[in-house]
């Protein structure tokens, strides 16, 4: 706790410089208010003050409604006054005509920066995230009965249609390459394990036979008889557990089958490569590169003429009655995304239930049914808006102006009324907390903007380390560090510099694409390295993950070397040369000291 309180003080003392003010009251009052009320003082309240102060710059005006675990000074809470007064009118309240930006991003730096640090929730938040999971499983289900999707198919086609009819020729031919990917498994296989699959779903079989999907090929044809085809009843459910997001509430995701994520990935490579192929639907959707987003919200917050808004708990709201109207035109696209769907889902309270949402977050197929249903609904709301049927004509019109990443959504800000209903009616929720459209402030995809200005915070992610053990708060402390410095707070990476280098001992000046822990300048040397074979070398610490022992052999490890084969021709990964030995992700992270690459 002290170490985070002395990182607030250096932050705040130079964010009061800057705007000349001081943060002498603040920082008494955060020491105070955290010993009384603990850590979730830095982790809870501050980030809830930051939310109270950006709806405040949505609307324009502070009220009696805001800031409620605070005193106030007039209109304004006492706490960082000497900023808020900055952005709005002391007496009254009212925002500014020309509001301090550096004052805004002060605010957000010091309410925020610890809002999302990884510790574990209590016991009783975890529990009332999994109550809240299941009572939001139950709205799925009663809000599929009233649901009209005439406008919602119409638009499905004239959006998708072309796309969708090349995904449907890949699964009908049988173009589908599966993969499994680095994370858990409901069935607890991981790494190499996952290639030794002995039990398969039987409605997999339509698009996914076992022979050509898991076998090298026939000739190993053999191997059927070691394997435990499942019918619908007996498969395994997903596993639903709680991961880190923030200390208020944990995130909820659904872990799902090795044979299910596996025939996901299938679909999805089809998707992402077909999707990339459609110039308009590409520019309307994102699935890795989150920067037009980001582009777009600068421009909203300059302009005036893009909201951006944010919907809670996305994925879970989803139905699979939805994603089935979506896909209903294409036969066999619909059926396969169906066959490799988790119907039944495990809590941790052992109780199993069905599924009414299409899937929750770690199914391979979530993000991208997600991002497209929210596509049709927000076309749905810019036509009644419009009050006429959209033509392809119309669509094409809003490039540049609607965009979905996952839950970030931009829109035209004279349809976002008409947007929002759509998208609620739909049975998505959205956060009105995090959507913003009326004043100049403006969030996507990670990043935050007032007036065009881009006032992003840097965040801490995990405590400060108080040993050369604590490995990830290592890590986490040097990447801390670098963005401090190029964020301006000098003061903060003075501090963290004599945290670390006490550590360490070996802290050289590095460049950003070193291995090397080290500190970023924006030198183009560093008098620390020495010339091996003509590259510049530093002595420092080095991250070493420590992949597990998993070795196979026979033919799971002949289809792994020929899945990486097929991974290789289409531009993906490449693999160590142990990776038959050793796989999945790693369980220990280590640090080694050994020379590098300085990156200059």
């Amino acid at each position: 706790m002290k170490s985070l309180m002395l990182l607030w003080k250096c932050i705040a003392d130079t964010l009061a410089m800057r705007c000349c003010t001081s943060a002498h009251h603040d920082l008494n009052t955060v020491k105070v208010r955290s010993k009384h009320e603990g850590l979730s003082f830095l982790t809870i309240t501050l980030p809830s003050f930051a939310k109270d102060f950006e709806s405040c710059l949505e609307r324009g005006y502070v009220d009696n409604a805001v800031f409620l675990s605070f005193k106030k000074n007039g209109c304004l809470p006492a706490f960082l006054q000497g900023f808020t007064c900055l952005v709005f009118d002391r007496s009254t309240g009212v925002l500014l005509d020309k509001p301090s930006i550096d004052a805004i991003h002060a605010v957000r730096q010091l309410t925020l920066l610890f809002g999302k640090v990884l510790i574990d929730c209590s016991s009783e938040r975890e529990a009332q995230a999994i109550r809240e999971f299941v009572h939001c499983e139950q709205e799925v289900r009663e809000l599929d009965d009233s649901r009209n999707y005439s406008s919602f198919d119409r638009l499905s086609t004239l959006l998708f249609g072309s796309m969708f009819s090349r995904v449907d020729s890949d699964v009908y031919e049988g173009n589908l390459l599966p993969k499994h990917g680095p994370g858990a498994t409901a069935d607890s296989l991981y790494g190499n394990q996952k290639f030794h699959q002995v039990q398969w779903p039987m409605r997999l079989e339509r698009y996914f036979p076992f022979g050509e999907m898991v076998l090298p090929n026939w000739s190993y044809w053999e191997q059927l008889e070691q394997v435990d085809f499942l019918e619908p009843g007996a498969e395994i459910p997903v596993k639903v557990v709680s991961v880190p997001k923030t200390m208020k509430t944990p995130r909820i995701i659904a872990i799902e089958p090795t044979a299910m994520q596996y025939a996901q990935q299938a679909v999805l490579r089809s998707f992402r490569e077909r999707l990339k192929e459609d110039n308009l639907l590409d520019s309307f959707i994102g699935l890795d590169d989150q920067t037009p987003n980001q582009r777009m919200a600068r421009q909203g917050s300059s302009r005036g003429d893009l909201a951006t808004l944010d919907l809670s708990e996305a994925s879970d709201r989803v139905s699979c009655e939805t994603v089935s109207h979506l896909l209903s035109k294409h036969r066999h696209f619909h059926d396969a995304v169906m066959d490799c769907r988790s119907t039944r889902a495990r809590l941790p309270s052992g109780d199993v239930i069905s599924l009414a949402k299409f899937a929750s977050m770690g199914s391979a197929l979530c993000f991208p049914m997600e991002a497209a249903v929210f596509l049709v609904a927000i076309f749905v709301g810019i036509e009644q808006s419009l009050g006429h049927q959209l033509t392809r004509k119309d669509i094409e019109s809003f490039r540049g102006r609607v965009r979905v990443f996952g839950d970030d959504i931009l829109v035209p800000v004279e349809h976002v009324r008409s947007v929002i209903s759509s998208l609620e009616a739909f049975g998505l929720k959205v956060n009105s907390n995090k959507s913003f459209w009326n004043g100049k402030f403006r969030e996507s995809c990670g990043k935050e903007y007032y007036d065009g200005t881009d006032v992003s915070v840097v965040r801490v992610r995990r405590l400060i380390p108080s040993s050369r053990r604590d490995v990830q708060e290592i890590v986490s402390t040097v990447s801390l560090r670098n963005q401090l410095f190029f964020a301006g707070l000098e003061r903060a990476v003075s501090y963290l510099d004599g945290k670390v280098s006490k550590l360490l001992g070996y802290y050289p000046s590095v460049g950003e694409t070193s291995p090397v822990l080290g500190r970023h300048s924006y030198a183009s040397f560093t008098s620390d390295a020495l010339l091996i074979h003509s590259i510049p070398m530093v002595k420092g610490w080095m991250v070493r993950p420590v992949v597990p022992m998993n070795e196979i052999t026979d033919w799971p490890a002949l289809r792994k070397c020929l899945a990486l084969m097929e991974s290789r021709v289409s531009g993906e990964i490449a693999t160590s040369s142990d990776h038959l030995r050793r796989s999945g992700r790693p369980r220990v992270v280590d640090i080694k000291l050994g020379m590098g690459p300085s990156g200059f």
